[in-house]
């Protein structure tokens, strides 16, 4: 799995090679998107399926190799599956024939080690019952239920269903908005969006679209203008915004032109504490300007796009921060949701990007591995409003107004 482009719940299907895992997906689907064969092993790599679960809402389930998976190539197989539970809200374990040893116990201490939620169902009790000692023994295990279930049978799976709205994180079917609980009725909000050679021809980046729909459904007014018409909007207006939101590439000009009592943010910052770990880039924020020459820096692009010339990641955040420091620096960019290139304690600083397209349990789990060693953690907003001088305004919408000038440093 190497990239991640959906923010709606990953759902995956795991067990071993010929439990059914194909056809319980195409059974929840209600028409077939998954192959299935009696041949073990018909599903090699993880597969996406993106669709609607009657009762339940959009999904997507990824469909996983056997964990059981033999020889050299399936060691490989059975590890790419592993990879996945990183990237999944909730998964559901299928087991057949009353089995439940090493495959499977290995599946739930991945599932247990990363806190994710899971169900068991036991697949084909057309052709074996599920035993009472069988389930008593998982389900003490476990602490999960089990649910008996055939595709065979044609039945709706009502109980697989109910048990997947209640085993699912609510975090992950619902959101909290990005800005609203910084509105009130009939606000105005200034969204300063720069036209550069890295916008989509006719259409605005992600993070700015989202935002506009936030503001609306807060029954507030989103005013979307350049960064040049600025001055001259607010000056010909005499609005005052409520809130003004920035591409962080021009949070210098931005500065500038938003008067000093009018809150300003971007948007990468207002994913930042959407969806990632802000108390743990407030912190690790300010190491930037402790880097030694030799440090060596990661970079997270959660999507994976076209290069430019003048790319944010890859080119502006390491010149910034070079010219900030003055120190000699060392850049990783990893794209997608890609494994990382070296150990994660070769890093001095790992910056993220705001993960519009991928979920949040992905987006943590991504900078839980950093955090975990101790690497401290940033965000493409924050890292770059620290480097040009405007990081107290710019985190200030967000953080407490008792918090002194040496929370910052």
């Amino acid at each position: 799995m190497q990239r991640g482009k959906d923010t709606k719940p990953h759902i995956g299907i795991y067990g071993r090679r010929n439990n059914g895992k194909s056809t319980l997906i195409n059974t929840l689907a209600g028409h077939e998107i998954a192959i299935v064969s009696e041949v073990p092993g018909t599903t090699t790599d993880p597969v996406k399926k993106s669709f609607e679960i009657t009762g339940f809402g959009p999904v997507v389930l990824i469909d996983t190799a056997g964990s059981d998976d033999t020889g050299s190539l399936g060691e490989k197989r059975t590890a790419k599956t592993l990879q996945t539970l990183k990237t999944v809200d909730l998964a559901i374990l299928v087991i057949t024939a009353n089995s439940y040893d090493e495959p499977e116990k290995m599946l739930v201490a991945g599932f247990n080690k990363l806190e994710l939620p899971f169900i068991i169902v036991h697949n084909k009790s057309d052709l074996e019952k599920l035993s009472a000692s069988t389930r008593e023994y998982i389900e003490k295990a476990t602490g999960s239920v089990v649910i008996e279930f055939s595709s065979k049978t044609g039945e709706y799976p009502e109980e697989i269903i109910s048990a997947i709205r209640s085993a699912i994180p609510e975090s992950a079917r619902t959101s909290t908005g990005l800005v609203g609980d910084l509105l009130s009725y009939g606000d105005i909000v200034l969204l300063i969006t720069p036209i550069d050679v890295q916008a989509p021809a006719g259409r605005l980046i992600l993070p700015q679209v989202q935002a506009i729909r936030d503001i609306i459904d807060n029954d507030c007014v989103a005013v979307v203008l350049k960064e040049r018409e600025v001055d001259a909007f607010l000056r010909k207006t005499g609005i005052k915004p409520s809130l003004a939101i920035t591409d962080s590439q021009i949070f210098v000009k931005a500065d500038a032109s938003v008067p000093a009592d009018v809150p300003l943010t971007s948007f990468s910052i207002v994913l930042a504490r959407h969806k990632g770990d802000f108390e743990l880039y407030l912190k690790g924020t300010p190491r930037i300007s402790g880097l030694r020459d030799g440090d060596r820096l990661l970079i997270l692009e959660s999507c994976t796009h076209h290069v430019s010339c003048d790319d944010i990641g890859r080119v502006k955040i390491p010149r910034w921060i070079s010219n900030f420091t003055g120190k000699k620096l060392e850049f990783d960019v990893v794209g997608g949701l890609a494994e990382w290139p070296r150990p994660v304690t070769d890093y001095a600083l790992v910056i993220q990007c705001g993960g519009c397209v991928i979920t949040r349990r992905q987006l943590i789990n991504r900078i839980r591995q950093a955090a975990d060693a101790g690497v401290p953690v940033t965000n493409y907003g924050m890292a770059i409003a620290w480097v040009q001088g405007i990081y107290k305004r710019a985190v200030a919408p967000f953080t407490s107004s008792e918090e002194s000038d040496d929370d910052y440093l």
